[in-house]
């Protein structure tokens, strides 16, 4: 996680400073900065620093997400992963808002450029909050596990334990990646082409009404547009946080924190378990319709009766039957719908409301797949300690495996994408063009087959035994009733 972060923040601070850095090491040889080859030298070098920053964001994040499953218990998983939810909302909004303050003329000592000042605020934000989080938080102590297989190195034998670890995944989690796959060939052109969605709806009355429009009378309507676009997703970042803030007392906790923990039943009581320099579990983690977890979106009463009140307060606001599987059902199927609309929708207008209806089902994509696979990561975890052995699903293996079925749809999404491209836009200045809204239809149809797959999930219900293969052997995990 630290390794991700400081190669994240090296590489904001060299994009930021491309121009400078190229121009003033070639000049040391005496070449002119308005040259070709300086040109296309700085062009090499940010093309460079975007993969190198890819690659870190993957792994800062995954490290991030396998910190969260490490040093939380079962039942504590799903509001640890709402609240990453919630933060991930607040860095939204406050980045979509950045981009309408003239942050150069606030913060010059940060940089002349817009992306050169956000880029420092970026690099001060992560640092500091990883920072933090390795200071305060204090991870298991190794030394406690039973000692590691021993097993080759090297990059051929890391290709084969990733192949393994693909292959021993529990079905759960296996089940969870197939989802995620579908999702975000939905997702990636949403995110993608959303403001030019918008903005093509914007230009639409004008370049209609204005056929002779030169390029430089089209660049400035799109610049408008473009803004337009830029208040629509604005609107989403704030459903999107708001969701996250609010369906975590709609949603049944699938876990209540057993009764070992029942005087310290908050989030907060994972402090003391874990710095005695153990992992804290869930020892009898059995899935009930209420859980007093509810209750980590606040801080501890001062005594128990105070936070048994409150548990049964939140405890209203439950919908008996949504469960966090059902309610990602929902959310891929709202998706969907929205996708599907775009048929009707013709103006800017509808559309911002569109995109900040579909906030909702983003702000479940950030929460429900890295909730249900922690918490399966989490209960097998504690099920390996109670018998002596290791979990072969460890947390950053795992999220690494979801993060590659995360990212693998983007080509598929980018060709399909670039294929309706090649059919249907029109040339640019014209009116009507809706090639952007079939790739959104598209993205639409994938949601259907990722709700149809979301409900083979296993439902924390009836009790049934769950199959795994682990080194060619069955393993049998008990599922508890719900």
């Amino acid at each position: 996680m630290v390794g991700g972060a400081a190669a994240t923040l090296i590489s904001f601070i060299a994009l930021a400073w491309t121009r400078e850095i190229v121009h003033g090491f070639l000049g040391l040889f005496g070449a002119d900065p308005e040259s070709r080859f300086v040109k296309i030298t700085s062009i090499c070098f940010a093309i460079g620093w975007v993969c190198l920053l890819d690659v870190a964001i993957n792994i800062v994040q995954a490290g991030i997400r396998a910190f969260i499953v490490d040093n939380a218990p079962t039942h504590q998983q799903e509001d640890a992963n709402a609240w990453a939810g919630v933060i991930l909302g607040i860095g939204s909004v406050l980045g979509y808002l950045s981009g309408y303050v003239n942050l150069p003329k606030i913060m010059p000592f940060f940089g002349n450029t817009q992306f050169k000042v956000l880029s420092v605020i970026t690099c001060i934000a992560l640092g500091g909050t990883v920072l933090i989080s390795c200071l305060c938080i204090r991870e298991r102590d190794p030394r406690h596990d039973p000692p590691p297989p021993t097993e080759q190195t090297g990059i051929l034998a890391f290709f084969k334990q990733i192949y393994r670890s693909a292959r021993r995944l529990s079905p759960q989690i296996r089940k969870v990646c197939e989802v995620q796959f579908f999702n975000w060939i939905g997702w990636f052109p949403f995110l993608f082409y959303i403001t030019t969605y918008i903005g093509q709806l914007h230009v639409n009355p004008i370049f209609k009404a204005n056929p002779d429009m030169s390029p430089k009378e089209i660049d400035e309507a799109w610049e408008s547009a473009t803004r337009v676009g830029s208040f629509a997703l604005l609107i989403f970042a704030i459903t999107s946080f708001t969701s996250n803030m609010l369906l975590p007392f709609f949603v049944v906790p699938t876990y209540r924190a057993p009764s070992a923990l029942k005087s310290t039943n908050s989030f907060h009581s994972s402090t003391s378990v874990h710095r005695n320099g153990h992992q804290p579990t869930t020892p009898s983690g059995t899935p009930l319709p209420m859980s007093a977890s509810m209750t980590s979106f606040f801080p501890p009463p001062p005594d128990e009766a105070s936070h048994s009140r409150l548990a049964r307060l939140l405890s209203l606001a439950q919908i008996p039957w949504l469960t966090l599987r059902r309610a990602w059902i929902l959310a891929h199927l709202l998706f969907a719908m929205c996708m599907a609309s775009t048929f009707f929708i013709t103006t800017p207008f509808a559309a911002t409301v569109l995109v900040g209806v579909v906030g909702l089902s983003w702000a479940l994509s950030l929460w429900a797949p890295f909730a249900l696979i922690s918490a399966e990561i989490s209960k097998r975890d504690a099920q390996a300690r109670k018998t002596g052995g290791i979990n072969d699903d460890q947390a950053g293996v795992v999220l690494g495996l979801h993060n590659v079925a995360i990212s693998a749809p983007q080509m598929l999404a980018t060709l399909v994408s670039s294929a309706i491209f090649r059919l249907a836009q029109k040339p640019r200045g014209e009116p009507g063009d809706d090639s952007v809204g079939w790739v959104l239809r598209f993205g639409g149809v994938a949601a259907l087959v990722a709700a149809y797959m979301t409900s083979r999930l296993r439902e924390e219900g009836a009790s049934e035994k769950v199959k795994g293969e682990e080194n060619g052997d069955a393993d049998r995990i008990d599922s508890e009733t719900v």
